[in-house]
């Protein structure tokens, strides 16, 4: 649920905080007075698509800021999705959510303080807040988004089925492809064949040894440095080596202290420390013996090497960075070689997968279809139902499922046409005869916008027990309606907000009434500036709002009276809903 809600410097909005509770509320105020714009914050503050026309003229950058609590049903969900990014829920379970935007177009997300992305601040908040607007109207008259409402409703039905499909699906994409790429054209791929035998010989001719550049140019190097290192070591040698030399003065003085020691058991440590000294020493001096007479003063191993290193240079510029990434580069058009060569044998055995993945597939999208038809028909039940509180009792509705699998699955027309969808084999589509004794047709076709918004509120309505999203907010749900019609729609809008929240931008009287908090939206003009206000109103001032609202500019008794009797038919409404 969300329980506040801080915006500063945004659209016109210059600075507002706003509380916010359990059940319903209504939003209410003139046209243009930034009603939407309160939902257009939330919006952003779950994720939404930027713009830098958010950010108040003359401010540096936007900010939005909100405090939700967790119902418990979510908190483990929501729990394991905030881990994954380094974010824990406080003791309270509650969480806040932070965006700024910045002039330049640039999004600063924070959830709980931390740092995170865009992507991840739409993940969480999506699990909040669902915000249902003109969008929403706009989905439910395309067919294709059809299948989406009704996987919704069918979630936990088609969950298990949903991935085992997506994972045939993915092979079967990745196998088309594969197929696609080899059966393209020939020209192509003859080109690519002479490209590709030419690198490989021209690699393998080179005969390269993992690690070879590297070891080569420490050879080299020492080539390049043969005499100096000869010297220094040779030097060395001799100062320790040979009369009146280096070893010859420690082992005197090892002779030296074994008579000392003898006289004074105390220096038998340091005689020890000399001894083991000279013999490491003897022993490095034979060590600096044997490398100075390996030292080798080659001039052609030296050519040799340089003329191998420019030959792996000029194929480390072409296939890699690297003497191994080369080997790697090689061995991997050695696969695509043996591929092209033998492409016909690789055609028919590819075709022959492709086929037999797409059975399967279609066998997993025949479980979606089974599951989906019965899903369906609860759906049809559970509209119809909602639809007749709607006042739309002579309304015929119908989910229409159909195949797109016809005849048998061969990988030519597969390469042509691929007939599956990342959410099965079925065209779904919502029908409607909004009379008694018309016929079914599809609903972008005979729905007005009214029946529209009847519609989606009858989704909302079966949709929000199954999504167990905190926050449920209406944009102007209410287009087009009036009257009755008004009232069956206040009414269950309200129904919708009992034990959970629910806010709601509105213009009918009949919704307002119903308003379990009533915050009003107004448009001031300061310092030549304008900006949008927000406050709750008072039992008095909500019955001059409604009035206004009844009746347009002009308030009369006759509109308060209307007024009041609308809230006290909304109060009695309530108590029968609870």
């Amino acid at each position: 649920m969300l329980l506040e809600l801080s915006i500063r410097n945004f659209a016109i909005i210059d600075e507002v905080t706003i509380s916010f509770d359990e059940g319903l509320t209504v939003l209410t105020g003139e046209t243009g007075a930034g009603k939407s714009i309160i939902i257009d914050a939330i919006g952003q503050l779950i994720g939404g698509r930027g713009s830098v026309e958010f950010v108040r003229h003359g401010s540096k950058r936007a900010e939005i800021e909100g405090l939700f609590s967790i119902q418990e049903s979510r908190s483990q969900e929501l729990s394991r999705l905030l881990i994954d990014v380094g974010v824990k829920l406080d003791e309270e379970e509650t969480i806040v959510l932070r965006r700024e935007m910045t002039q330049q177009g640039k999004s600063v997300c924070r959830i709980n303080g931390k740092l995170t992305t865009l992507a991840i601040l739409r993940q969480v908040g999506q699990q909040l807040v669902d915000i249902h607007g003109q969008h929403e109207h706009q989905q439910l008259l395309q067919t294709e988004k059809h299948v989406m409402f009704l996987d919704r409703f069918a979630e936990d039905d088609l969950r298990e089925s949903k991935a085992e499909y997506r994972a045939v699906y993915d092979k079967f994409l990745k196998k088309r492809q594969q197929l696609t790429q080899v059966s393209s054209d020939e020209k192509q791929m003859a080109q690519r064949l002479d490209l590709i035998s030419y690198q490989f010989e021209e690699i393998k001719k080179a005969e390269l040894v993992p690690n070879e550049d590297q070891e080569l140019q420490e050879e080299k190097k020492r080539l390049d440095n043969s005499e100096g290192l000869y010297q220094n070591v040779h030097g060395a040698y001799d100062s320790l080596y040979g009369d009146g030399k280096g070893l010859e003065w420690v082992m005197a003085a090892m002779n030296q202290m074994e008579e000392a020691a003898e006289l004074d058991p105390n220096l038998q440590q340091v005689l020890e420390t000399i001894t083991s000294n000279y013999y490491l020493l003897e022993e490095a001096t034979y060590s600096l013996r044997d490398y100075y007479e390996a030292i080798e003063f080659d001039p052609d191993r030296l050519n040799t090497i340089e003329a191998r290193l420019s030959e792996i240079t000029q194929l480390k510029r072409k296939y890699g960075e690297t003497v191994n990434a080369v080997i790697e580069y090689a061995t991997s058009i050695e696969e695509e070689l043996d591929t092209l060569t033998n492409r016909e044998q690789r055609l028919e055995q590819w075709e022959k997968e492709l086929e037999s993945i797409a059975n399967d597939l279609r066998i997993e999208g025949e479980n979606l279809t089974a599951i989906r038809k019965r899903s369906s028909v609860k759906l049809q039940e559970a509209i119809s139902q909602q639809l007749q509180d709607l006042y739309m009792k002579n309304t015929n509705f119908d989910v229409a499922i159909e195949t797109r699998m016809n005849g048998e699955l061969r990988a030519e027309d597969l390469l042509k046409r691929n007939p599956f969808t990342p959410n099965g084999i079925d065209e779904i589509g919502f029908l409607v005869a909004t009379n008694k004794g018309e016929p079914l047709k599809s609903l972008a076709k005979v729905a007005s916008g009214g029946e529209i918004s009847r519609m989606i509120l009858a989704l909302k309505s079966i949709l929000s027990r199954h999504e167990g999203v905190t926050s449920l907010i209406f944009d102007e749900v209410d287009t087009g309606v009036s009257g009755r019609v008004a009232q069956a729609i206040a009414e269950k809008i309200h129904g919708l907000s009992i034990g959970s929240q629910v806010l709601c931008i509105t213009h009918l009287p009949q919704v307002a009434a119903m308003a379990d908090t009533h915050l009003f939206i107004s448009k001031n003009e300061e310092n030549d500036r304008t900006t949008t206000d927000v406050r709750p109103l008072t039992n008095k001032e909500q019955v001059e709002e409604i009035s206004r609202m009844i009746s347009g500019v002009e308030i009369t008794e006759l509109t308060r009276q209307h007024a009041t009797e609308l809230l006290d038919q909304a109060r009695s409404s309530k108590t029968d809903q609870s």
